[in-house]
């Protein structure tokens, strides 16, 4: 079952991109003629549209500098459409600048546009909504003035980052906020006036800005930026994007655990859509010429749920680098120390040397001779390329003597050709190149140095 809020929508008519829309086959940054910021994917019918605010700062500006918000689209994730500027502060006639983070939801034939945008009056950040027949518009301010303003009681410190979301029951709600705590409040069926009182959901462990909300087979999810140190950013001035599940779409939340480290920009805001049967996570980096955290860009990664409905770490890809099919995999090994983890060998863990821990260690002390890892996926992964950074603790692990790469062919563990290069250096990432395979199942099998164990900090298998 498909996550709700991502169903094909058919209402409306889609309007012809803009004239000057000219499509781009890109890597990450999916765009880069513009910077591009705060992302917010919607997909209808066969098309992900992802909605977001034009940075335009200067080089060494110290501060955002954003007055309007594009709309791109791609039908495949791949290759991209920058179909202009679909709505500005002038959108917005109460309104006097900053076009910050933004989110389309559709609703009775409609698209609306929730928006962070700073007010003429009294405070800081408000939310507008502006109301379109097509996910492309044109969008006109549907109220006439701010939806959440610093008036509104029990606001948030800063009220920016909306993320709405219409329940199977039709009932629609709506997040925001920054500083350390979120709101929340229920929506009328009209989309632009609020019902009942704002809440403070509770649950959201280290929650900082930039929720984004969604419900898939029965279970409501909230994923957000956090910024704590502890497994989530190196600096507090960087953050992640944690994620929390609830039966009930106002909470209690429980933290579930980081779906996306931390980014090459101090800021992380980030949405998931599903297109084409393919879950994907829409976010931003500082990572295009000219880059910074005022110049953001946004980028599009494949994402995977586990069998249980939890989230797997998404591991940012660059460039037109092959996918790191290992942080999707689901990890086993015949022995691991209790002191050590698994978990690190497909952590996205980058070592700084055979000796780093910073990112978790894989070890089998106080076993020797041959001992295991593997990867298993849920259906077959087409994969030509392997890479191997072992651990060694200088006390009873130590690089391996030998290794060898093997697959599962749907019976049996064969070996994979060209295993004489299979390399156990220390301090560098053993890289494997091979004929490309088809397999559900991936083995690494290592035989120890005589008197150690050995360890593993990354283990990456490449897609095809």
């Amino acid at each position: 079952m498909s996550v709700r809020r991502w169903l094909a929508v058919t209402c409306g008519v889609i309007t012809a991109a803009a004239v000057s829309a000219v499509p781009v086959h890109a890597a990450n940054p999916i765009i880069t003629s513009i910077y591009t910021a705060d992302p917010a994917p919607l997909v209808v019918g066969d098309t992900m549209y992802v909605y977001a605010g034009r940075d335009e700062a200067p080089a060494g500006t110290g501060n955002f500098v954003m007055r309007e918000w594009h709309v791109l689209s791609s039908t495949d994730a791949n290759t991209w459409t920058d179909n202009g500027a679909k709505a500005n502060i002038s959108t917005f006639p109460w309104a006097g600048a900053d076009a910050w983070a933004s989110e389309v939801e559709p609703r009775n034939g409609k698209y609306y546009w929730y928006t962070s945008v700073n007010g003429n009056g009294a405070g800081w950040m408000n939310i507008g909504v502006a109301v379109g027949n097509s996910p492309l518009g044109p969008f006109t301010d549907a109220k006439g003035g701010p939806l959440i303003s610093d008036s509104t009681p029990n606001s948030s410190g800063l009220n920016i980052d909306p993320t709405v979301f219409v329940d199977d029951d039709g009932q629609a709600y709506m997040y925001w906020g920054g500083y350390w705590a979120p709101r929340a409040v229920k929506l009328a069926a009209n989309m632009i006036d609020t019902v009942g009182s704002v809440v403070t959901p509770q649950g959201l462990t280290n929650y900082w800005e930039a929720p984004w909300m969604f419900k898939r087979n029965g279970l409501y999810y909230l994923m957000y930026a956090a910024n704590d140190t502890n497994g989530c950013v190196t600096s507090s001035s960087f953050a992640c994007q944690r994620y929390a599940t609830a039966t009930n779409p106002l909470g209690p939340w429980t933290e579930r655990g980081i779906v996306l480290g931390q980014v090459s920009s101090t800021t992380n805001h980030a949405g998931i859509a599903e297109l084409n049967g393919q879950n994907y996570l829409v976010y931003h980096t500082a990572d295009a010429p000219g880059g910074g955290n005022f110049r953001r860009s946004v980028a599009v990664d494949k994402l995977y749920f586990n069998a249980d409905g939890t989230i797997q770490r998404v591991i940012p890809t660059t460039g037109g680098g092959a996918v790191n099919l290992a942080t999707s995999a689901t990890a086993s090994t015949s022995y691991v120390s209790s002191w050590e983890s698994l978990a690190a060998i497909n952590n996205g863990g980058v070592p700084v040397n055979s000796q780093d821990r910073s990112s978790l260690a894989y070890g089998n002390w106080p076993q020797q001779g041959t001992q295991w890892i593997e990867y298993q996926w849920p259906a077959a992964r087409n994969i030509n390329k392997s890479s191997v950074y072992w651990f060694d603790d200088n006390q009873g692990i130590d690089v391996p003597a030998t290794c060898q790469l093997q697959y599962w062919n749907g019976s049996q563990y064969v070996n994979i050709a060209l295993q004489s290069i299979c390399g156990v250096a220390g301090n560098v990432d053993n890289v494997l190149t091979f004929n490309t395979i088809s397999t559900t199942r991936l083995r690494l099998t290592m035989t120890s140095r005589s008197g150690y164990s050995t360890g593993v900090l990354e283990w990456k298998a490449f897609q095809a």
